[in-house]
C-alpha cells in the first residue's frame, strides 16, 4: 500500500504493462524466450518475458503524463546469488516534463517515504528480525550525489583498478558506500556502459543523463533511472550502434517521430530494497 499511497498522492496513475514483450528494454540479451510446447515462436515472431515495463510505460506517459507500473520482471542472468534474482518485482514511474534532477528528487522522496512507513508500521517485524533500526532513522533527504567521474576517482584513490568507461560492479559500489550512512546517487555514467534509451548529456556527450541509487550497509544498487532520449534521430543512432533490431523498436521510435516531450523515470527493485530495509 505504501507504494500506491506515495505515487497516487503525487498524481501518478497506476497502469499495467505487458508481461510478454517483443523487445528487450535493456538491450543486454538476458531474456527468457516464450514458445509453445514444440519450441515454436508465437505469432510467427519472437516473444520474451519482460525485463522491464519501462518502454511500455513511456507510451502511457505520452497519454496520461505521470504514471507508474508495479509488476514482475524477469532476467535470464547466469547468477545464483541473492543479488541477481531471475524473477523480481519492479516499481517503475515515468514522469512527463521531468529532467534527470527531477527524477533523482522523486527517487529520494520515494525511498525516504518507504523507510519512514516501515519504521512506523513494522516495529514488531524489525524486532523478530533483530534489525537495528538506528541506521534507518538516518535516512532523510536530500541524499548525497557524486558523478560517475568523481566515483571512479574515489575508487582509484582506494586502490581500485576500475577505469573510466567501465560500469561499476558490486565491489565498486561497496567501496563507495564505506563512509556513507544514507543512500548515494552516482549520476551521468558513460554512454557505452548504459542502455540505449538514456538521453545524451549535452555538457559531455560521452555520458548520459542517468543515475544509480546505492543503498548503505553493503546492499548496493536499489534504483536505476534516467532521463529518456527524446530526440528521434539520436535514439535511432543509438539503436543502430547497439545492433538492435530496428523493426522491434519502430513503435518506440514513433513516440518521438511526430512530436515529443522530455521525460524521465526509474525502476526500484522491490526484493533488494526490502532486503536492505529489513537487514
Amino acid at each position: 500500500m505504501a507504494v500506491h499511497n506515495f505515487f497516487q498522492s503525487r498524481g501518478l496513475l497506476w497502469v499495467h504493462t505487458p508481461i510478454i514483450a517483443a523487445s528487450d528494454c535493456e538491450g543486454a540479451g538476458e531474456l527468457f524466450r516464450v514458445t509453445d510446447l514444440e519450441g515454436k515462436a508465437f505469432f510467427g515472431s519472437d516473444a520474451f518475458l519482460t525485463v522491464s515495463g519501462q518502454l511500455n510505460v513511456e507510451s502511457f506517459a505520452s497519454s496520461y503524463t505521470d504514471v507508474y507500473t508495479f509488476g514482475p520482471t524477469f532476467r535470464a542472468e547466469n547468477s545464483n546469488t541473492a543479488r541477481h534474482a531471475s524473477e523480481f518485482w519492479m516499481i517503475e514511474p515515468e514522469v512527463a516534463f521531468a529532467d534527470s534532477d527531477d527524477n533523482m528528487r522523486l527517487q529520494e522522496e520515494f525511498v525516504s517515504y518507504l523507510v519512514e512507513r516501515a519504521l512506523e508500521n513494522c516495529a514488531d517485524e524489525f524486532e523478530v528480525l533483530e534489525r537495528d533500526t538506528t541506521a534507518l532513522e538516518r535516512i532523510k533527504t536530500p541524499f548525497p550525489r557524486i558523478s560517475y567521474t568523481e566515483a571512479v576517482e574515489q575508487l582509484n584513490q582506494k586502490g581500485s583498478k576500475t577505469e573510466w568507461g567501465q560500469d561499476l560492479g558490486a565491489p565498486d559500489e561497496a567501496a563507495l558506500m564505506e563512509d556513507q550512512d544514507r543512500p548515494l546517487f552516482v549520476y551521468n555514467y558513460p554512454k557505452g556502459a548504459k542502455a540505449f534509451y538514456m538521453k545524451e548529456n549535452p555538457d559531455d556527450p560521452r555520458t548520459v543523463l542517468c543515475n544509480d541509487l546505492l543503498a548503505p550497509e553493503g546492499y548496493g544498487e536499489i534504483i536505476g533511472g534516467s532521463q529518456r532520449e527524446d530526440d528521434h534521430d539520436r535514439l535511432l543512432a543509438r539503436i543502430r550502434e547497439e545492433g538492435l533490431p530496428e523493426e522491434a523498436y519502430k513503435w518506440y521510435l514513433d513516440l518521438r517521430r511526430y512530436g515529443t516531450f522530455p521525460h524521465s523515470g526509474f525502476g526500484l527493485g522491490l526484493e533488494r530494497t526490502v532486503g536492505w530495509i529489513t537487514g
